[in-house]
């Protein structure tokens, strides 16, 4: 029998060489378990029914193959669990294909390798750290701080940064974990910072912050601790401590202290005339420091009575006084009514100066503050007071028949002066009592040396005639002018100035002020400047400086003080027993001046009235019951949102503002509109009054003006007995007065106070007969401003207001009348219904005025204009035969009612009617 032969195919694994000498190569991810298999696993030649891992190479191996597909021969390797990459790795065992007959394939390798995930996040080598460090030194490397990540790949595994979570700390780190310091650390500000460190893996995956304890070690610096950088100053709290809690550290000083000094200096040169004292203007100064009031104020504001000044270029900056800017080719000359030119052999010059040293410039060019020469020929300087070559000097020659002609005798003053070109505000006064002189400069007297000043002596001038001498500022009208700024130039002649006046005028508003003098020890030592804006404290040791130190103090007087910063420098110098002198560096800190709540100025008084004929030729006062008032913005407008508080609270509290509140002004304007008109109208005022309260008036066509720091009571007063005449009052219908005032040179300006003076016209039977006008009515405002009568208000004063002793009168001779009396026909006024007059332009163009007896206020202006036509034709009829009459049968004098109605009826400009049907014939 054949043997039967049974042949079994043996099957292979695809993709690999001979003897699976490629083999496979997979990936897994390590929390995944299917393995990307390259190639894929797949055996031919046979039907597949398993395969097998065999020759395992390192134990258990945690994968299996699962066949996919029996035909085609493929298979799938997966992971019995999940893989940790951070144990193990890479894998490699052999796999085989067995066939359904049970017959194997060769090997073939596979070598797994598992894919890290970043599952780990960084974990820091510690909880905590803690380190020292000194203050004031900045340090490359303060500590290292170190992470460690758990993950196997360095993809995940290395640390790739460091980060600080708290921002605000002067702190940075880098990538290897090194934390320095930004900025010099201060034990005083922060003497441990706590930091918030983390880590970030390669994969930014973040760690838990760990806190960093940064302490920061006192370290004894020599200088001053205890000053604060910046010093709130609120106006009106008088006297504050700058430093109370000063210290000084000298540490380990490197020599025996012999003394202390430290000089505080306080800078304001950018206020004002270097320091802030311009509450008032010149003249008010002058007046509040009791100044004589014969002086001249030679560079006064411009306005009426000071026309000279007009042109004259000011800084606009100013607040108060007016400042006057010279480019070395303006000048002004002054009126010869204004000054004598006669200095007489005693009087003091003042001024305020500002001058610089001009590169450049010849040193032989004279720049004139004040010159008195002969105004033609010769040119002759009587006296003057100029600069030439950085130094001050006065110039006063002695007059043809002064004294012996044959004797030299001073004739020029050189003093030579830092501060006369130093480009900073000084007040410089000389004071003459010939021959002796005395110049004082920012108040304080000069002290004379052997060859300062510098004195020249000369002859007297000799007889001239036809010559007269003019008076100039900064040499308007020659060749040497003057480059600079000035301000109060005054000439006081007859007489000096006191001392205390001359330092009063210069004191500062504001300035340092030193401490108590019962704090003063042996050794110590306290010294001020002139403006007491600096201060130089001296002691043996250190407590000695700092116990006044402490008690240096700040002060502001003015009621409303500029606001801003006031720069603080503290210099502080170390003298050894040796001689050294060691220097602790500059301190620098600010007082800030808070701003103060501004006043309101606020003038009440009669709005409108009426009068007749005879009141208003014997006079009648303008501001009867005129009230000045003087608030706080912010407390009244407190105190106006307290509706709930009862009457009586409401009327202490503002009594308790009022008192608290600086009740003073410095000017009252009381304007007409439109002019006076000379020929018939004044104003009259109590000289008496304004010589007892030093109050100056100016006046004009257009009003009159008070000027004078004084209180609101003495201001009303005066007010009160302000005084109007018109002794042609037909000539009108109303006459409008405004009045305001002002606190502070006009910074703070009150409400206009308008008050409507109507001319009450009597009826025609009235001005045959010669009956009394018709009574007076009067409306009060609070407001300032013309309010509508009201029935049941009128009032009948007295028809005549006698005119009080020692009464001024304004009265101005002029040939042309003033528009207002030259344009107005009464024959074409509108009349309208009494009603509230919002400002003077409106009661001008308004003419709010009625004609009694004749029309009803409600009709129209046409029927209004065609009866008053109708019936000025009948009485201008009536009244030219009443005229004749009178005329033909008595040749008496006209009477003078008569007369005045007779000249309303056409009251154009420079118009005369004469009547053709009467002789002329003089009055008796």
């Amino acid at each position: 029998m054949d043997a039967v032969h049974i042949t079994f195919k043996v099957p292979r694994l695809d993709g690999t060489g001979k003897s699976g000498s490629n083999g496979y190569h997979g990936l897994v991810d390590e929390d995944k378990l299917i393995v990307d298999v390259t190639p894929k696993i797949r055996a031919i030649g046979a039907e597949i029914c398993a395969f097998r891992i065999v020759n395992k190479h390192h134990g258990e191996t945690p994968f299996e193959i699962v066949v996919k597909d029996r035909e085609k021969g493929e298979a799938e390797l997966r992971a019995k669990k999940g893989l940790n990459c951070e144990k193990k790795k890479n894998y490699k065992f052999d796999i085989v294909a067995v066939s359904c007959a049970g017959i194997s394939s060769e090997n073939a390798t596979v070598h797994i390798s598992v894919n890290d995930v970043n599952e780990y996040a960084p974990k820091f080598n510690q909880p905590s750290y803690v380190v020292d460090v000194d203050e004031g030194r900045p340090t490359d490397k303060i500590l290292q701080v170190e992470a460690n990540d758990a993950d196997c790949s360095a993809k995940y595994g290395d640390i790739c940064r460091y980060d600080i979570l708290n921002k605000d700390q002067p702190f940075a780190i880098d990538n290897e974990g090194v934390i320095r310091n930004t900025e010099p650390l201060d034990y005083e500000k922060n003497h441990n910072h706590i930091l918030q460190v983390v880590a970030f893996d390669c994969g930014m995956k973040r760690s838990e912050p760990v806190l960093v304890s940064v302490k920061v070690n006192r370290v004894c610096r020599l200088g001053w601790t205890g000053i604060s950088e910046r010093v709130e100053y609120v106006p009106g709290s008088g006297r504050q401590d700058l430093f109370p809690e000063a210290l000084i550290n000298l540490c380990d000083f490197p020599c025996q202290p012999e003394s202390i000094q430290a000089r505080l200096t306080l800078a304001s040169s950018h206020l004002g005339k270097n320091c802030d004292r311009d509450t008032y203007t010149i003249q008010n100064q002058r007046k509040l420091c009791g100044a004589n009031s014969r002086a001249i104020d030679l560079l006064p504001p411009p306005g009426p009575g000071a026309e000279w000044t007009r042109d004259l270029p000011v800084d606009q900056g100013r607040e108060a006084d007016q400042v006057f800017v010279f480019d070395g080719a303006t000048g002004v000359t002054v009126p010869p009514e204004v000054m004598s030119h006669n200095l007489t052999r005693n009087f003091t010059m003042s001024v305020w100066l500002k001058h610089e040293h001009h590169a450049g410039q010849d040193k032989h060019v004279k720049e004139h503050i004040l010159c008195n020469a002969d105004d033609h020929q010769m040119n002759r300087h009587h006296f003057s007071l100029f600069i030439r070559n950085c130094r001050l000097i006065l110039l006063l020659r002695r007059e043809f028949g002064d004294g012996d002609l044959k004797s030299f005798r001073p004739a020029e003053f050189r003093w030579k002066l830092p501060q006369v070109c130093d480009g900073q505000w000084h007040h410089y006064a000389v004071s003459m009592e010939f021959p002796e002189v005395q110049l004082y400069v920012d108040g304080r007297p000069m002290v004379a040396s052997k060859n300062n000043p510098e004195i020249i002596d000369d002859w007297p001038l000799h007889n001239s005639h036809g010559l007269n001498t003019t008076l100039t500022e900064s040499q308007s009208r020659m060749q040497h002018f003057m480059r600079g700024s000035m301000a109060g130039l005054s000439v006081l002649a007859g007489q000096i100035e006191l001392d205390e006046v001359i330092a009063c005028l210069h004191k500062c508003k504001e300035n340092l002020e030193a401490p108590p003098m019962e704090l003063l020890q042996p050794g110590m030592e306290i010294l001020n400047n002139n403006d007491l804006t600096e201060l130089t404290l001296e002691g043996e040791n250190k407590t000695n400086l700092e116990v006044l130190l402490r008690k240096v103090a700040y002060a502001n007087l003015r009621d409303f003080p500029t606001p801003g910063r006031r720069p603080l420098r503290l210099y502080t110098n170390i003298i050894c027993s040796s001689g050294r002198t060691l220097k602790i560096p500059v301190l620098e800190s600010a007082i800030v001046v808070q701003a103060t709540p501004l006043p309101i100025v606020t003038v009440t008084g009669l709005s409108s009235s009426h009068y007749g004929y005879e009141s208003l030729r014997s006079g009648v006062h303008l501001f009867p019951d005129a009230r000045i008032e003087v608030s706080n913005a912010d407390a009244a407008a407190a105190a106006a949102n307290e509706e709930s508080s009862s009457e009586e609270d409401e009327s202490s509290e503002e009594e308790d503002l009022l008192m608290n509140i600086a009740q003073r002004i410095d000017s009252c304007t009381a304007t007409v509109y439109p002019p006076l008109n000379p020929d018939h109208e004044t104003l009259t005022w109590p000289q008496n009054l304004l010589n007892q309260f030093k109050i100056e008036a100016k006046f004009s066509h257009d009003g009159v003006t008070l000027m004078g720091s004084e209180s609101t009571n003495h201001y009303e007063q005066i007010l009160h007995q302000l005084q109007y005449n018109n002794h042609k009052p037909a000539f009108y219908l109303t006459r409008a007065f405004k009045l305001i005032c002002s606190q502070m040179s006009g910074r703070f300006a009150s409400n206009e106070l308008v008050h409507t003076v109507t001319v009450d016209h009597p009826q025609a039977s009235s001005f045959v007969d010669g009956s009394t006008p018709s009574p007076v009515v009067a409306t009060s405002s609070t407001s300032g401003a013309a309010s509508s009568s009201s029935a049941g208000h009128s009032t009948e004063p007295s028809t005549s207001a006698p005119q009080p002793p020692n009464q001024q009168t304004l009265s101005h001779q002029s040939k042309t009348a003033a528009p207002a009396h030259a344009k107005i026909d009464r024959h074409h006024v509108d009349i309208r219904p009494v009603g509230p007059i919002t400002s003077i332009s409106d009661v001008y163009m308004g003419m709010g005025g009625t004609v009694q007896g004749h029309l009803s206020s409600g009709a129209s202006h046409t029927v209004t204009i065609i009866v008053m036509v109708c019936a000025g034709f009948l009485l201008l009829m009536i009244s030219l035969g009443v005229v004749r009459v009178r005329a033909a049968r008595r040749r008496a004098q006209q009477d003078e009612t008569t007369a005045d109605t007779e000249m309303a009826w056409d009251d154009s400009a420079l118009t005369i009617t004469v009547n053709p049907m009467e002789q002329p014939k003089s009055r008796p």
